[in-house]
């Protein structure tokens, strides 16, 4: 063979094999954040708050101990980015949907809660109620981190869908906030329900069905927030008792 002769390029060089091992790193790194929460959803929603480990998230994410805090400095920090994933932001996606949508105050409430059981309370991500029922009362600061970033605002979503339908004659007047929780209680049960009994059925009980459980609520809130004839005294009423009275 003549040593002389030229030699034909290599298909492949050592600077683009080194771009792609970067570009991969490069994506590896982005998607460390979501591969951590995602870890760390599933043992707080497994063990609880108090019975995780650190190392155990980041060994359930294939990562060290240090990469962990490198992105969450503390378990409590791991928890809040859960709950801001996995809450608040749906939260906030509600409030702007209620401040463009255009249809019945009806039709909005339905959409919310539909949306919130497509999102939420059907993912592995509705076990969180249950972590915080469990054992928010022995951590008073994320106690009130969940009021700040989840009840307060869902209040304001619900409450306000409430007051929408009331100023647009589609709703009865009704103490808002009472009305807020009693849209939200059942949804809470839901998730509950679903990481607990939902995961041990026992004998007896009968099962719950999601789609008519949200279907038969907001039959009864609807229904329950509708404007009745009795709601609103007649004028000729109240004409005729000024009437009597001036007489008299």
């Amino acid at each position: 063979m003549n040593d002389d002769l030229p030699h034909a390029p290599a298909t492949g060089t050592a600077g683009s094999a080194d771009a792609v091992d970067a570009g991969v790193r490069q994506r590896r790194k982005e998607a460390r954040p979501q591969e951590l929460l995602d870890a760390a959803l599933e043992l707080f929603v497994e063990k609880g708050f108090a019975a995780t480990r650190a190392e155990e998230v980041a060994r359930r994410a294939g990562v060290s101990k240090g990469t962990l805090y490198l992105y969450y400095p503390s378990k409590e920090e791991l928890f809040k980015a859960v709950v801001r994933r996995n809450l608040s932001s749906l939260i906030a996606e509600g409030l702007e949907i209620a401040s463009a949508y255009e249809g019945s105050s009806s039709d909005l409430l339905a959409l919310l809660i539909q949306t919130w059981w497509e999102r939420f309370g059907s993912t592995p991500a509705a076990g969180i109620h249950k972590v915080v029922l469990a054992e928010v009362r022995n951590f008073p600061e994320l106690a009130q981190f969940y009021a700040d970033e989840v009840m307060v605002p869902a209040d304001r979503l619900f409450g306000g869908c409430v007051e929408r339908g009331v100023v647009r004659g589609e709703f009865r007047p009704m103490p808002t906030h009472e009305v807020s929780l009693a849209l939200i209680a059942p949804l809470i049960f839901m998730a509950v329900h679903r990481h607990s009994f939902g995961c041990c059925p026992v004998h007896g009980a009968a099962e719950m069905d999601p789609e008519l459980m949200l279907k038969t609520h907001l039959d009864l809130v609807l229904r329950g927030l509708q404007v009745r004839p009795d709601d609103v005294p007649p004028a000729s009423d109240t004409g005729r008792k000024g009437l009597v009275k001036g007489a008299a």
